[in-house]
């Protein structure tokens, strides 16, 4: 299916997340341009870049003797990225760049990541190298390569995992040695490098971390260089190839179209960037940068599982309409798939909120009007972060997996009356000395009834998936507590049960008992 871009939601989610705040530092950033700009965005994400996405997961980036080539159809997609100026939005005007807000940018990407996450990946790593080196490089660095990244005609990628190492980065080998002239030359191997090697631009800048000889052990003893594919003169042109290259291409589930490389340095020239030492820290500014790109990513990822479960929704045929009776009607009128649809709709505008709102934060705490003001954002931005990456990637998850419940088809209850309230006194029996269980159980007894005086009405239906996880909760509640009370090696297992599910019971029954009217209209 196509993709839509949801301008009318993002316009929303700006306005939430305050961004008419950035119009003192961006006062060519007004509500028309920003309009504008993700109008021309979405057009380019909805018609170049999202056909390309089920292709090229199909056909994948290939590796032939020594050299990798994208995805068909994706370096042409790129050139025209970079030559629409996307790739340098945010950046400082001194380096080629726009000079309009992060928050504008994190919009922008969001479309890109939803149209072709594979291909997504691409400029989301550019912009973590263009920030790492906008606050760590020498000037020279920034003279000779913010340029090419910035406006898309060289690409830029993080090396950190090895193989012996993992995520283990205090366990990492990579050998920096000075080459005599200012330089060092590279060795070791990396793995899992995102667009680590292709043919869609001109040149592609590694940041990569290695040890210097003496290097103290653990992270501390590890320094960040910036390793180019290709040698770069002094006029910021590139030449030779540097003695670095891809030995192969890991195959990334749903990502095939995105080149992630195995890369050999066999002593490549680099340059240290920032101090000695200290590159986990310089590095740190590209993973941060990196977190919240991957926050929208999540958001994109959402966005387009809803978008297909949507129309998957409105076109499929089965069973009996909830609110109009009419026979063979659209999926979409169960009230249980009308309620994922839209928990998938609200929490999608909850995470693009908290995303751009942590993007406003990023923006004012550089270029907010005080030194006051910029340390309050400065610390709303890291507050936010971690929620904006954590919360709204989980959402990604969740919300294909309601996608792929949508598609896959729907359940009915049937309430069972006098089984289910033997089942509750049994419970209850068991609950006499167990406080948790006997709440949990008087919440399950209170949604059953109000099932119950709704049989058969749109109001029972849309309560049905929240009533079976409750159901299922304390149920499963009242076994572990059976289990606990026959042998005491269990009772750890069943505290902790009661504490992390059988507490949040109570408030689970508004779930139930919302009613099928929130659902008239998604």
């Amino acid at each position: 299916m196509t993709y839509n871009p949801p301008l009318r939601d993002m316009t929303a989610a700006l306005k939430a997340a305050g961004f008419d705040r950035l119009e003192a530092a961006f006062p060519e950033a007004d509500a028309e341009t920003a309009w504008a700009v993700l109008e021309a965005a979405g057009e380019f994400a909805a018609g170049v870049i999202a056909p390309l996405n089920r292709a090229g997961d199909l056909t994948g980036a290939r590796y032939e003797n020594g050299r990798v080539t994208a995805a068909p159809g994706f370096a042409d997609a790129y050139r025209q990225f970079a030559q629409g100026g996307w790739n340098s939005l945010s950046a400082d005007h001194e380096h080629g760049g726009q000079g309009l807000p992060k928050t504008l940018e994190i919009a922008v990407f969001e479309m890109i990541q939803a149209a072709s996450l594979a291909f997504g990946l691409c400029p989301m790593l550019t912009q973590g190298a263009i920030e790492a080196l906008a606050t760590h490089g020498t000037e020279r660095q920034k003279r000779l390569l913010l340029p090419k990244l910035v406006s898309g005609e060289w690409t830029g990628t993080m090396n950190l995992t090895e193989p012996q190492a993992g995520s283990d980065l205090a366990a990492l080998t990579t050998r920096a040695e000075p080459d005599g002239e200012g330089g060092y030359r590279l060795t070791g191997q990396k793995i899992f490098i995102t667009w680590g090697d292709h043919d869609a631009a001109d040149n592609i800048v590694h940041l990569v971390l290695a040890r210097l000889p003496g290097a103290p052990e653990g992270s501390r003893g590890i320094s960040l260089f910036a390793c180019p594919k290709r040698m770069v003169g002094e006029d910021g042109t590139a030449g030779g190839l540097n003695d670095v290259r891809p030995v192969g291409i890991e195959h990334k589930l749903g990502i095939h179209g995105s080149p992630t490389c195995v890369m050999a340095f066999e002593g490549a020239a680099a340059e240290l960037v920032g101090v000695e030492h200290q590159g986990l820290a310089a590095m740190f500014t590209m993973m941060n940068a990196a977190r919240l790109q991957v926050g929208a990513q999540g958001v994109g990822i959402a966005e387009r599982a809803y978008q297909q479960a949507l129309a998957f929704a409105l076109e499929r045929r089965q069973g009996r309409s909830a609110w109009t009776g009419e026979n063979n009607a659209p999926i979409h009128d169960h009230p249980d798939v009308r309620r994922m649809l839209m928990l998938m709709r609200a929490k999608i505008l909850a995470a693009r909120a908290i995303c751009l709102s942590t993007a406003v934060s990023a923006d004012l705490s550089r270029h907010g009007a005080t030194e006051e003001a910029r340390t309050a954002a400065k610390l709303r931005e890291e507050l936010l972060t971690p929620i904006a990456k954590a919360w709204s990637t989980d959402l990604g998850v969740e919300a294909a997996s309601l996608g792929v419940q949508i598609h896959g088809g729907m359940g009915f209850i049937e309430e069972t009356g006098a089984a289910l309230a033997s089942l509750l006194a049994e419970i209850r029996d068991t609950a006499i000395s167990e406080p948790r269980l006997m709440e949990a159980a008087a919440a399950l007894g209170e949604a059953a009834d109000w099932l119950a005086a709704r049989r058969n009405t749109p109001d029972a239906l849309a309560g049905a998936t929240a009533f079976l996880k409750l159901a299922g909760d304390v149920v499963g509640g009242w076994m572990l507590a059976k289990i606990a009370h026959a042998d005491a090696a269990y009772a750890n297992v069943w505290r902790f049960y009661a504490e992390q599910v059988l507490a949040t019971a109570p408030g689970q029954v508004a779930g139930v008992v919302q009613g099928a009217a929130v659902l008239e209209t998604d």
